[in-house]
């Protein structure tokens, strides 16, 4: 049986990687023992929020801690929390849920040479993922390589997803379904920024090896970019031959905030065999974006959204169901409205928010009639969080979402109340 350099699932996959995980702290212990004697061998790198920094800049800007001399830092975050949903006036009764842990590693192997990994946890240990692991080479302040697993930069939330910046636990419905959340693949690329006065421009360009055929030969019955990039067989080889583009650009202003426009597009389908047969045609899947982030009285009322176009590249021979297009995107509000000493935590936080958010599966109507093809949702989602200290969140959604199936009957009516937390450590 052939195991995944990508994902592990089960128990043998959680030991294997628990080892390794195992020698990393055992390696940190070792360090803090033979520095016991000195005050300074724990060094703590707060996460990074200056107001010159990118969206693309979010992998980076996370918290580390580091030991004295040793060669790597080390962090990480989870998210936990409880469920209950009522769809139609049935429910499966209420459920706890332990979302993910993740595990970051960073080096600085020399000069303009750095290297970072992120490991990821889901459901407790069902699926484990090597989500980004990447060695960049600063040659220019506008020219830098980066290879190795790269998160693709398609709108803002793929790169910055980790739940301790976010006030809501679900993750927005368009950049899970629409956009597949942490889409990251293995390529090359070059990104770059360039800083003039009150301006910062940035810009990401990446090869990868792109989608599989489960994009619309998949077990929901709809055209499914999230579906198709689950092919652990991706960090070894293009399932098209061809390789995928991802490009981003943003620029931002320190007073008025960020807008980025992305753009993806690459050939998902097994167009020839190993002998050079011709199968199929190539077919294509581009994708737009744009996203935006922007504060203001003092950084105490934030917003920020993206919104996507999918255009898929659909056989003929597929029903109507399997839609050629896609669209979707979310705005989040969020307001503080208390920061004070709270319970001995100084500079705690007391935040409200709303999240809109709708996506549409299917766009464009039925050959035989003209009418409008459904299968879309809309979903409100307010919001009320606690942080006690800026890198640990408490938080309390209640999410109310309607979704039509493809022939737009009356929608299915949901509630959701979720209670939980999430922290970086």
């Amino acid at each position: 049986m052939k195991i995944s350099t990508y994902k592990y699932r089960g128990r043998a996959g959680c030991r294997s990687l628990g080892f390794c995980f195992g020698l990393i702290i055992y390696c940190f212990t070792a360090q803090a023992q033979q520095q016991a004697d000195s005050t300074q061998f724990l060094k703590h790198t707060p996460a990074d929020t200056s107001t010159r920094k990118l969206n693309m800049d979010a992998l980076y800007s996370r918290p580390f801690l580091q030991l004295g001399k040793a060669p790597i830092a080390i962090g990480g975050y989870m998210e936990t929390n409880t469920q209950y949903t009522v769809t139609d006036g049935a429910t499966e009764g209420f459920s706890f849920q332990f979302r993910r842990v993740s595990i970051f590693l960073s080096s600085t192997i020399a000069s303009r040479i750095k290297f970072l990994s992120e490991i990821e946890f889901e459901d407790g240990g069902k699926e484990i993922s090597v989500e980004y692991a990447s060695l960049d080479f600063e040659l220019h302040p506008l020219l830098n390589l980066r290879g190795g697993i790269i998160v693709n930069p398609i709108g803002a939330f793929n790169q910055n997803h980790d739940g301790p910046k976010w006030d809501f636990i679900d993750r927005p419905i368009s950049s899970t379904t629409i956009l597949p959340a942490t889409l990251s693949e293995a390529g090359f690329g070059f990104y770059g920024k360039q800083f003039t006065g009150n301006w910062v421009f940035g810009y990401e360009t990446y090869l990868t090896n792109g989608f599989d055929d489960k994009v619309i030969a998949n077990e929901e019955n709809r055209t499914s970019l999230a579906a198709g990039k689950g092919n652990p067989e991706k960090f070894e080889e293009s399932n098209s031959g061809l390789p995928m583009f991802t490009g981003k650009i943003a620029i931002r202003n320190r007073k008025l905030g960020e807008v980025g426009l992305s753009y993806m597009d690459g050939v998902y389908n097994k167009w020839r065999d190993d002998d050079g047969n011709i199968l199929d045609k190539k077919r294509s899947i581009r994708a737009f974006a744009i996203d935006f982030n922007t504060s203001f009285l003092k950084n105490r009322i934030n917003i920020l959204g993206e919104a996507a176009k999918v255009l898929v590249d659909v056989p003929d021979t597929y029903s109507q169901q399997f839609g050629s297009k896609q669209w979707g995107g979310f705005v989040d509000v969020v307001g503080t409205v208390l920061q004070k000493n709270i319970l001995g935590w100084d500079n705690a936080k007391l935040n409200i928010g709303v999240r809109l958010e709708y996506a549409d599966y299917n766009e464009g109507k039925f050959r035989e009639t003209g009418g409008n093809i459904a299968d879309d949702l809309w979903s409100v989602c307010p919001a009320i969080a606690f942080r006690p200290v800026g890198t640990t969140v408490i938080r309390l959604n209640y999410r109310r979402q309607q979704q039509r199936d493809i022939l737009g009957n009356p929608p299915a009516k949901s509630g959701v109340i979720q209670f939980g937390f999430a922290t970086y450590f």
